[in-house]
């Protein structure tokens, strides 16, 4: 692969200026003969599609890297490819004008995929207009699409996948967020990879199955076989199929191999002292927490136990402390209803446990918002705070 990149790279970066009013940096990818100046691909980059001469310089790297991955056959089909002159790169600019993207559009979008100058307007162009006139997209979702999907458009039409995914997931943009975490999704098969994920999904009675692979789409193109362990490794954890928190427990299992799985409840009994049968109960009721570093939970543990007071049975039965963030929840909000206690602005018996569930916008109109001239600098403490910064001290004094 070394000597195929090497073999590449000089077809792309040899030098042979060219006359002209831009500065040729001359990187061409093919001579069409002994006597004419060869096609510069950086340089066209620049004074075609809008590049920097550092970002053409790149882009063109780019395409270096993408055909290398591959075979001996790709890069043959390069060294034949439409980038033997502006002809082919001509025609797909001029395309993806016409169909309503910006000079600045262009620009980003042959970064993305500088491949997609190579393709053939008579192959993509149906394609990509079957997209925006079926799908109704305007030309700023037809940029954001191709930012994720351009390759996609490469070798096939993927009308039928992207409707199946703008319905499964409910808007063209959940779609493409799912899309950008799992580059693989707009390549799969729909008939044969995404449609029988969904179908088990069903079978296994799972709520919320959009929800669940909009956070984890590779489970849409995982094996069958492989989903299925995942199925049945969220049913040994204790946490039925009906169950709402079903769909957590697989998102932790396809993350976390049996080992890990196991080695965390281990740490559970350890650290909190319970036995195998509590744990069961927590993760029934948070399985997210499998998911959690040890560190993480060790340092909830200590605050809860060495600050706040609580003892570990009492941590046990209240297994949604272990989803709220240590940094921007739980801290903050003690060292606030510590300050509003300090100065009698709030009944002592007050639980800190009700304290942290409450809502954040009910939490301000209640605790903060009032409080901001007889506690001084109570809000931009809170607020730094929850924001993940250092806060400032609060003024205790009246």
């Amino acid at each position: 692969m070394l000597l195929l990149r090497r073999h590449l790279l000089p077809l792309l970066r040899a030098a042979s200026p060219l006359p002209s009013p831009i500065h040729r940096r001359a990187c061409p990818l093919l001579s069409t003969s002994a006597s004419a100046a060869p096609f510069s691909f950086e340089d066209y980059l620049v004074a075609a599609c809008g590049l920097s001469p550092a970002q053409a310089g790149k882009t063109a790297q780019k395409a270096v890297d993408e055909t290398s991955r591959h075979s001996k056959k790709a890069f043959e089909d390069l060294s034949r490819s439409r980038l033997k002159s502006a002809s082919n790169p001509d025609a797909i600019l001029a395309f993806l004008s016409g169909v309503g993207l910006s000079r600045t559009d262009i620009a980003v979008v042959v970064a993305a995929d500088p491949l997609l100058l190579r393709c053939s307007v008579k192959t993509i162009g149906p394609r990509l207009l079957a997209l925006r006139d079926c799908l109704g997209l305007s030309a700023p979702q037809v940029v954001r699409f191709l930012l994720v999907g351009s390759r996609s458009l490469h070798s096939r039409s993927i009308l039928p996948t992207l409707q199946f995914l703008i319905s499964f997931y409910g808007s063209f943009e959940q779609a493409l967020v799912a899309a950008k975490r799992n580059r693989g999704l707009l390549h799969a098969s729909l008939e044969k990879t995404i449609e029988p994920k969904v179908a088990l999904f069903r079978q296994f009675g799972v709520r919320d199955i959009a929800k669940l692979c909009s956070n984890n789409p590779k489970l849409l193109t995982f094996s069958l076989e492989r989903v299925q362990e995942f199925l049945l490794r969220a049913e040994e954890l204790g946490v039925p199929r009906n169950s709402q928190m079903f769909k957590y427990a697989v998102a932790v299992v396809a993350c976390n191999s049996r080992e890990k799985v196991a080695a965390k409840i281990e740490f559970f009994k350890r650290t909190l002292g319970c036995s195998e049968s509590e744990v069961s109960i927590v993760v029934f009721r948070q399985p997210s927490i499998l998911g959690v570093s040890d560190e993480k939970h060790i340092r909830k543990f200590e605050f809860l136990i060495n600050e706040v007071g609580m003892g570990p049975r009492y941590i046990l039965e209240r297994p949604y402390l272990f989803a709220l963030s240590l940094e921007k929840r739980l801290l903050p909000r003690h060292r606030v209803l510590k300050v509003l206690q300090a100065k009698g602005l709030l009944n002592s018996k007050m639980s800190f446990t009700k304290f942290v569930t409450i809502g954040e916008k009910a939490f301000r109109l209640r605790f903060i918002d009032p409080h901001k001239d007889s506690v001084p600098g109570l809000a931009g403490y809170y607020t730094t705070a929850c924001a993940g910064g250092v806060p400032p001290e609060v003024q205790l004094s009246s």
